[in-house]
């Protein structure tokens, strides 16, 4: 209730509610203390900052609605963006998913002209909002940049099919901004209905292998196991993507994910420090900072 309700409720003046209130405080009779949703997420980012060594950590509240809070996310993470690259000349580096997606919205500060956008892997064959090269192009759109992405799959048929891509001249030289980029934004996915990278032909007839290897899920395409490492699978030697050393080196490398089915998946990127940055939701940080 808002002082002027209290007043109306009791029959008296804001102005002496007011004056109570402030004696009340001084004597002691009343603590005062602000928890609200936000204040509780602020806390867990400073817990997550600690634990997983990064460099700046965001939490949002946790929502039911799976849209709803991969829009929250992945407008957090725009937002959080748009505090990096104001101003600057770099490269930035985008992946793929509808979290990233929701970013652009929030994109709305300009780094200088000299900047350009890469998307950090290949993509798939049908149009979707989610695509990297979707992805890549709204944010370089949004920024008023040049776009660069990989027009490849994400997984190629063969070691011979991957070698042929890697000798062709332009894929090479936006392999190589992959490489040379200063940010990277991206996302992670699980091993099942909600995450894209599964119904991809090529994972779902090696699907039931790589979890008997351990998979608990991928960023950029690679498998993790829960402790960080990737999964000694061929499908992870097939990937035209950056690859996660690079990755590891960014100055700034953003994981953008929540959902609680993607815990594992989001522990295992911060256990094999592949990123720098987190933006994730309030449930998924409880249950990262509750184990051991």
């Amino acid at each position: 209730m808002t002082q002027k309700e209290i007043a109306a409720e009791f029959g008296t003046t804001r102005l002496r509610i007011n004056k109570i209130i402030g004696q009340v405080r001084a004597s002691g009779l009343v603590n005062i203390e602000v928890r609200t949703p936000l204040a509780d997420c602020v806390a867990l980012e400073e817990r997550l900052k600690a634990k997983f060594h990064l460099k700046e950590a965001v939490v949002v509240p946790a929502l039911t609605d799976l849209i709803e809070q991969q829009r929250t996310i992945g407008e957090a993470a725009g937002e959080l963006l748009n505090s990096v690259i104001a101003g600057r000349d770099l490269g930035v580096g985008i992946g793929w998913g509808r979290t990233l997606a929701f970013a652009t919205r929030r994109l709305v500060v300009m780094p200088n002209t000299n900047s350009w956008v890469v998307g950090l892997m290949g993509g798939v064959t049908r149009a979707s909002l989610t695509n990297t090269f979707e992805v890549a192009m709204s944010v370089a759109k949004a920024l008023g940049l040049e776009c660069h992405y990989l027009t490849a799959p994400i997984y190629c048929s063969s070691s011979e099919s991957l070698e042929a891509f890697l000798h062709n001249d332009e894929i090479a030289d936006v392999l190589a901004r992959t490489e040379i980029a200063d940010v990277a934004l991206v996302a992670c996915g699980d091993l099942h209905e909600h995450s894209p990278i599964p119904s991809l032909r090529v994972v779902k007839d090696n699907l039931e292998e790589l979890e008997r290897c351990g998979a608990v899920g991928e960023i950029l395409g690679y498998f993790l196991r829960a402790d960080g490492t990737v999964v000694d699978h061929q499908i992870n030697r097939s990937i035209m993507a950056i690859s996660l050393d690079a990755l590891r080196q960014k100055p700034v490398s953003v994981l953008a994910s929540g959902g609680l089915y993607k815990a594992p998946i989001i522990r295992a990127t911060l256990l094999g420090r592949y990123v720098n940055h987190l933006v994730t939701d309030e449930a998924v940080a409880q249950v990262l900072l509750n184990d051991a």
